[in-house]
């Protein structure tokens, strides 16, 4: 399959290079002799070469001495899959995890992988776009080397009107990796926005391909701007939008990032699979920065909404309680904080 015109890098739930990478993350500093590589991974110590040879041509150091062995010095900031997957605790994500180079969009691929048949959990990545997708048909940017975009394919058993909480999934995902990688806060703004400080630094994009009483395939689009800088960002954006390091003046490790991510993503799947949505619809809550304040929704109609946002319902839909008291449900839209007065 043709996935973009960069160079697609896959990595297999057992592979040699994930197994590998694995023993050598758990070792630290130590050197690892080409003996235990080959029994821990169980392969020849020819092929232990052979893998560490091609790891050293994607950007991986090693540091090699005769009778003690090998230990790894260093690792590319590049999303290589076995190198996000090694040591990754994962129940459902990451059997088969795909890096593009370059794509036109990870969800386009992550799509195309589902129709034909890929299994749940694959992740597709990507050090760059060319045609990122944004919500409402916006264009998301996507620089090489600086963010994290990311589409996981998933088929869960439930039924289509339910696909829309699975935003919120992600979102909270979004929001814990945050969390864990850095000191900074986020906030979720209704429907799929990460913000820091008031600045957008994630966005979320599913899709999904169902009949009438199931579903078939939903992706989960996410991207981050962890390492972007101020200058690679457009002058014409509609909201103000930042990255994890511009935030915090602290790069970000963008492996662990995308491993901490994946492992939140797949506990929180779990959960909802087990128990439903209530669970994580508290946690959502507890990110959200509109809940209670009056905010202004608008639309891509130009109409625009003014109320005390109450809630989300079981269908991820906004509460917005108007001037006169009555609630409505908003399916969609942008949303910021209203300057008017409250009632």
């Amino acid at each position: 399959m043709k996935g973009g015109a960069g160079q697609r890098i896959e990595s297999l739930s057992g592979d040699i290079d994930r197994l590998l990478l694995a023993s050598f993350l758990a070792c630290g500093a130590e050197f690892l002799s080409g003996g235990d590589l080959s029994a821990s991974v169980n392969v020849s110590r020819t092929t232990v070469w052979k893998r560490i040879e091609a790891l050293r041509e994607h950007g991986f150091v090693f540091e090699s001495v005769p009778s003690r062995g090998y230990r790894l010095i260093s690792i590319p900031d590049f999303l290589h899959p076995a190198a996000v997957a090694a040591g990754m605790s994962t129940r459902r994500l990451g059997g088969v995890m795909v890096t593009f180079t370059e794509t036109g969009s990870t969800n386009a691929v992550a799509s195309r992988l589902g129709e034909e048949g890929a299994a749940e959990g694959t992740i597709v990545l990507a050090e760059s776009q060319v045609q990122g997708k944004g919500r409402l048909g916006r264009i998301w940017i996507s620089p090489a080397g600086a963010n994290l975009y990311c589409s996981v394919l998933l088929r869960p058993p439930i039924l289509p009107s339910n696909a829309p909480q699975l935003t919120f999934v992600s979102a909270v995902a979004v929001a814990r990796a945050i969390k864990c990688c850095s000191a900074l806060t986020p906030v979720i703004k209704w429907p799929n926005d990460i913000l820091i400080n008031g600045n957008k630094v994630a966005g979320l994009l599913n899709e999904m391909t169902a009949e009438t009483d199931r579903v078939a395939t939903v992706v989960l689009g996410i991207g981050v701007n962890l390492n972007m800088a101020r200058e690679q960002f457009p002058d014409d954006l509609r909201h103000p939008a930042s990255s994890l390091f511009l935030e915090s003046g602290i790069r970000v490790d963008r492996i662990a990032f995308t491993r901490n991510l994946l492992e939140a993503l797949d506990e929180l799947y779990d959960c909802y699979l087990a128990g439903g949505y209530p669970a994580i619809r508290d946690e959502w809550l507890s990110y959200c920065g509109v809940i209670g304040k009056r905010v202004c929704v608008s639309d891509t109609s130009t109409s625009e909404r003014v109320g005390v946002a109450r809630g989300i319902d079981e269908s991820g839909a906004l509460l917005l309680e108007l001037p006169d008291g009555a609630v409505e449900r908003i399916f969609a839209g942008d949303v910021r904080l209203s300057n008017a007065s409250g009632h």
